[in-house]
């Protein structure tokens, strides 16, 4: 039997916006803040709203699909992986990488969709994999 959801999730308000973030991951969620005043979204997760000064912006949580804006492929010995820039459809943009693809096979305009990855009992971060079709269950 599934429990009560509204009592199984412990309450992230208390938490600092690193720590919040981190419980969002996690979860398998993307979340950002917005600006009560300017609406517009804020990442990587403050304590108070640049340029409003806005204090304890509100969350919200990404659809998780986004456009690739930049990327380049980083070569060393220990194999090739790319470092990119991604657009998020709410409005925010953050540095990750796409996986999924070969690293020089990443594209400026590709559309991907986030996943939450945990190497070796570390924090959770946000990695993207291309995305093919929106039609396939992306949002």
């Amino acid at each position: 039997m599934m429990g009560d959801p509204t009592t199984d999730r412990p309450d992230l308000s208390t938490l600092s916006p690193r720590a919040r973030f981190l419980a969002h991951c996690a979860r398998g969620e993307l979340a950002f803040q917005r600006d009560p005043v300017t609406g517009r979204a804020i990442f990587y997760p403050r304590m108070a709203a640049p340029g409003s000064g806005a204090e304890d912006p509100p969350w919200e949580v990404s659809a998780g699909i986004g456009t690739v804006y930049s990327t380049t492929c980083v070569r060393s010995r220990d194999g090739d992986h790319n470092v990119a820039l991604i657009d998020m459809e709410e409005g925010f943009r953050l540095l990750s990488r796409v996986e999924g693809a070969a690293p020089d096979a990443v594209r400026i305009g590709q559309q991907v969709r986030v996943r939450m990855r945990t190497d070796d009992g570390e924090e959770p971060y946000p990695v993207f994999d291309p995305v093919t079709d929106l039609r396939d269950g992306a949002r």
